[in-house]
């Protein structure tokens, strides 16, 4: 039996996926083939997880991301990713996630460079040809939509599901979530 390969993009210091490959910007960037060619080959990949890691890329930068996953997923692999939420009603919240918003000074790269909402996010992957099914996520009026996911397909702390911030009746601090999946 051929093994998984599951891959975290910017995994940063935490490790809520034990048994994924756990990669940082310098090993493995999303904008940058040579990186994945000295990994993986094409059609080798069985999920990727990316946690707030797509706001830090523009719009093309973010097609051009989601088309290189594509030549590495095998058919019916998949994109977990999370971005802050255009969408979530409260200003506080737009304010930390807003572009350029309040990240490092002395490394302004990784400051936000986009504020997706459901349609945004869900474009960009539908571009590069994935079929997108939406997790969690705020719609234009604000209201909050869930559908439920597994955890074992990849771990989003910053979710409804775990970050606990947002257990209880108000969410404080979610993520538009989607599934993005090679047909």
């Amino acid at each position: 039996m051929e093994k998984e390969i599951k891959v975290v993009i910017g995994a940063g210091e935490y490790n809520n996926n034990p048994g994924w490959l756990h990669t940082q910007e310098e090993e493995l960037n999303l904008i940058d083939e040579i990186t994945w060619g000295n990994k993986f080959t094409y059609n080798s990949i069985t999920a990727i997880l990316a946690e707030h890691v797509w706001e830090h890329l523009t719009f093309e930068e973010g097609i051009q991301a989601a088309k290189l996953c594509y030549q590495y997923l095998k058919p019916s692999g998949y994109i977990r990713c999370a971005v802050p939420d255009g969408y979530f009603p409260d200003e506080e919240y737009q304010n930390i996630v807003k572009i350029g918003g309040p990240g490092p000074k002395d490394h302004p790269a990784t400051s936000h460079k986009i504020v997706h909402n459901y349609r945004t996010l869900s474009k960009m992957f539908e571009v590069a040809g994935f079929q997108v099914t939406l997790l969690e996520y705020c719609d234009e009026a604000g209201n909050f939509h869930f559908r439920d996911w597994h955890a074992e397909d990849g771990v989003i702390f910053r979710s409804k599901k775990f970050d606990p911030r947002n257990q209880g009746d108000k969410l404080l601090f979610p993520s538009l979530i989607i599934d993005a999946i090679k047909p």
